[in-house]
Order: C-alpha cells, then structure tokens, then sequence
C-alpha cells in the first residue's frame, strides 16, 4: 500500500468508505479502469508530468467531478506530477446540483466568481493547490495542450467528438448523466450516488499504481 497523504477530515471519511467498497466495482469496469491507471503509471515510471482531461459534452457535471476526484486520488496516493483537468465540447456552467453533491462527501468549494459560468475554488486537503473550477471547451488555453489522456466521461462526447486534437490516449469510461433527474424526487440521491461512483472509480485507478 502507498504511503497515504492527508485530506480534510469529512472528505477521509468518505475515502475510507470509498476505498473499502472496490469489490463494488464490476469487473468489466476494472478492466477498463486499468487502461487509465496503466497509461498513468507508465508516465509516473518515466517521471514525466501526467496530465489528463476529463471530457463531457457541456463540462456541467461528471467532467467537474471526475477531474477532482481525480487530482484527490492522486493527492492521496502519492502519485506526484498529475494534472487533472477538464473541458466539453461546448461551455456551459459546473451545475450547482452537481457542486452541492461534492460538498456534502467533504469537499471545500467556494463561488470565487459570479456570472452565467461561475467560476469555484475547490480545495481538498491543506497540503494541495486549490483546484480553479468552471465550465470551458476541453481545448481552452487554460488545458493541457499536448500529450493528455482524454477520459470521456458521457457517451454523448464520446461519440460526437471523434477526435481530441493533442491528446497521446483516449479512454472511454463514461457514467450515467445525473442530470436525467433534475426537479424529481430523486434528484438528491441520484446527483449522490454519481459522486460516489465517480469517487470510487478514481480512488481504485490511483490506488493501483505503485510508488
């Protein structure tokens, strides 16, 4: 096991849930999980600087998510040299369902920018830069220009965007849109449920990689 680095105290206990629950995630998804955690450990290997671009149409939701569970993971793990990012094929705003979510599992989010595409500061540990959040195309100025894995994380994207100029690989695992439950009943757990999801996945990809 990987020397563990520190986050705030809500967080851990939601990735000591987390990272108790991998025997959860079937194992056609372990499979492909291992794509992302083979295509960053061969760069950790060489010590080069690893950057990945989560990928989702409107960069609303499971984009935002995935890239900060992402940068956490490798946080936590003591993977060093990740650069999570995150982009869609078009810009929209990271939905406050979606923001609200990741605060309750422990996550510091504060609105540093008001506006139609509000901008957020995202911090989860004090030993870690904060993380900058708001809704852009994958290929903004702000992102990773060259040699990224492209994760895709909607079917939609995936499908629609059949070439990510700069990226070196793309890797599909996309999730199920938590938007399809906006002003239900259910809209609460469903937004909850993706975040863990998402939580776990990228908790197990990171964990996977040796140090």
């Amino acid at each position: 096991m990987n020397k563990l680095a520190s986050l705030f105290s809500p967080l851990m206990k939601t990735v000591d849930q987390l990272t108790s629950e991998f025997e959860l995630i079937p194992e056609d998804r372990k499979k492909l999980l291992k794509e992302l955690t083979d295509f960053v450990e061969e760069k950790f290997k060489t010590h080069e600087e690893i950057s990945l671009n989560f990928i989702c149409t409107h960069n609303s939701r499971r984009s935002h998510i995935a890239q900060i569970w992402a940068q956490t993971a490798a946080h936590y793990f003591n993977i060093s040299n990740v650069k999570c990012f995150s982009g869609g094929t078009e810009a929209t705003a990271f939905n406050p369902r979606a923001v609200k979510a990741m605060q309750d599992v422990g996550f510091n989010i504060s609105k540093v920018k008001e506006g139609d595409n509000p901008q957020y500061e995202v911090r989860f540990s004090s030993d870690a830069a904060q993380i900058i959040s708001f809704s852009k195309k994958y290929d903004d100025p702000l992102n990773q220009s060259k040699d990224f894995g492209a994760i895709m994380t909607c079917s939609h994207a995936d499908d629609n965007c059949p070439m990510v100029l700069g990226a070196s690989k793309r890797i599909a695992i996309t999730y199920d849109d938590p938007k399809d439950f906006d002003g239900t009943t259910q809209e609460a757990e469903k937004y909850a449920e993706r975040v863990r999801e998402i939580g776990r996945e990228m908790l197990f990809v990171f964990s996977r990689i040796k140090v």
